[in-house]
């Protein structure tokens, strides 16, 4: 390749960069949002795909309802009894009744309001007709309306001390007042629950069956990496499993991502060679360096192999961007035409980073210490191991408490856990797509007859709970279809229990 073809191929490149950039962001890149990982969320970042193929309107059958929620369940101090307002919301358009004993399905909210989750997940109500069960939804503390002392979302994290009672624990505890105080309620005590969680919810929904086994008879753990901490799980895991994404899609796309990185590196180490690259990638602010660029381009990269959802599928999308033609005359690039016109795509993408920054934010990044990293040659990324050191330095900076890396596996358990979970759990379903990167993190075999993983290996993250649509692939369908159907069997023994006790 001679000279001037050299400094085309590297123009290109460039160029096809910026696109895919433009293709997330349709405004700018914020220079300080650095070194972000994909949240762990259910809900779809709407450039990703239609909407409608994702949400629902929010139904008129569902009633809101406020419990006067503890703020601390686990200390005696005076401030510990003060209450706060939680919200939760109730359809009991299928419900057979407590009469009946007819079941209580819970969706446990995980890191958004509740709004927000209860227009993506849809497999409450696609189930409660079939189960005649009564649909809860609970919010999470510190989310939407359900924040102590009547503060906003950011007033609530800003203070340290309120930040405190901002745990999983803390959170498990709520839903478990929440479910209990709506059973005495609608005097439906005998009334089986299976809680439903997806993604960090699905992490707090196995959890909650194995600390409130006496409240919950079965949860469904949607998307839950509940294996990744310490060093139970690889750091390079998650890397892992978008790169494999990608170089199934294209071995050329992969190979352009892996040469990419030392690409900015060079531009950027040019005269005005940052200039250059904010210019490019349309930045609000002037790049400090390229590892900027880098983090964002890799967030972008890991957000479309996490939602890699059929029938758009996003690293397809992606991959079609890096092979087409320089010109914008590939599929890719008339998409982008269509996004440009969408002005709410630059304030989603904003949305979405406030969320991860917020779910880092106190509590949360004391005890959720998820060590993700990269090696020198193990994926397509940059190197970027994960150092604890440098994690507790700048957690205790940033929030004037250092984090507790081995507190998760120490309160929820994680080690050796098939030869645990095999005598002690029973009644959870473990669901993961294998495209998603936090699968690697996840439960991907069966641990007993009761406590089962479903894969699915084009599937992708809590793809198992959106709405059903007509546009579904057999294999989802038939992936939902067995989730119902264990899920039966557990309300049907248990239905076979009750009766035998009251004889």
């Amino acid at each position: 390749m001679n000279r001037s073809s050299l400094i085309q191929s590297q123009q290109w490149l460039i160029s096809i960069l910026a696109i895919i950039v433009l293709f997330f962001d349709t405004t700018c890149i914020s220079a300080a949002q650095a070194k972000i990982l994909p949240r762990l969320s259910v809900k779809r970042p709407p450039f990703l795909g239609e909407p409608a193929k994702f949400s629902e309107p929010v139904s008129e059958d569902l009633q809101t309802f406020y419990y006067n929620q503890t703020l601390d369940h686990f200390n005696y101090m005076l401030e510990s009894y003060t209450t706060f307002e939680q919200r939760y919301v109730m359809n009991f358009k299928y419900w057979g009744g407590a009469s009946a004993s007819a079941p209580i399905f819970v969706y446990l909210g995980a890191e958004a309001d509740l709004d927000s989750e209860m227009s993506v997940v849809g497999f409450l109500k696609d189930s409660a007709h079939r189960f005649k069960a009564l649909q809860v939804y609970i919010e999470h503390r510190y989310y939407g309306k359900s924040i102590p002392f009547g503060l906003t979302e950011e007033e609530a994290l800003e203070n340290a001390n309120i930040r405190g009672y901002f745990s999983s624990a803390q959170a498990i505890a709520d839903y478990a007042e929440v479910i209990i105080y709506i059973k005495k309620k609608l005097f439906a005590e005998n009334s089986p629950v299976i809680v439903v969680g997806a993604s960090y919810g699905g992490m707090l929904a196995s959890w909650f069956r194995l600390k409130y086994p006496h409240v919950t008879l079965g949860a469904l753990a949607s998307s839950a990496p509940i294996l990744y901490f310490e060093d139970i799980t690889p750091q390079n895991g998650y890397y892992s499993v978008v790169t494999k994404d990608f170089r199934e899609a294209s071995e050329s796309c992969y190979k352009t991502i892996r040469e990419s990185w030392s690409e900015i590196d060079r531009v950027a180490a040019e005269p005005n060679g940052l200039s250059v690259l904010s210019k490019k990638f349309k930045t609000c602010n002037q790049l400090n360096n390229s590892d900027e660029l880098k983090d964002y381009l890799s967030f972008i990269y890991a957000g479309a192999a996490q939602y890699n959802d059929p029938p758009l599928y996003p690293v397809t999308m992606v991959c079609g961007g890096i092979d087409g033609a320089p010109k914008g005359s590939d599929i890719l690039s008339q998409y982008i035409q269509v996004l440009l016109l969408m002005k709410e795509i630059c304030l989603a993408i904003t949305h979405i980073f406030l969320m991860i920054q917020k779910l880092l934010g106190g509590g949360m990044a004391v005890e959720m210490v998820i060590p993700i990293g990269r090696g020198d040659n193990d994926t397509m990324f940059p190197p970027g191991p994960f150092n604890l050191t440098t994690f507790n330095r700048d957690c205790t900076s940033l929030y004037g408490v250092p984090p507790r890396p081995h507190w998760v596996t120490t309160y929820y358990g994680g080690h050796d856990i098939e030869l645990i979970l095999r005598r002690f759990a029973s009644n959870i379903i473990f669901f993961n797509g294998l495209r998603d990167h936090y699968s690697s993190g996840g439960v991907l075999k069966n641990i007993s007859q009761t406590v089962l993983a479903i894969n699915t290996v084009n599937g992708s993250h809590c793809l198992d709970i959106l709405w059903a649509t007509s546009t579904d692939p057999d294999w989802l369908v038939m992936q939902r279809k067995a989730e119902v159907e264990i899920i039966e069997s557990w309300i049907a023994q248990y239905y076979v229990d009750l009766h035998a006790m009251k004889k």
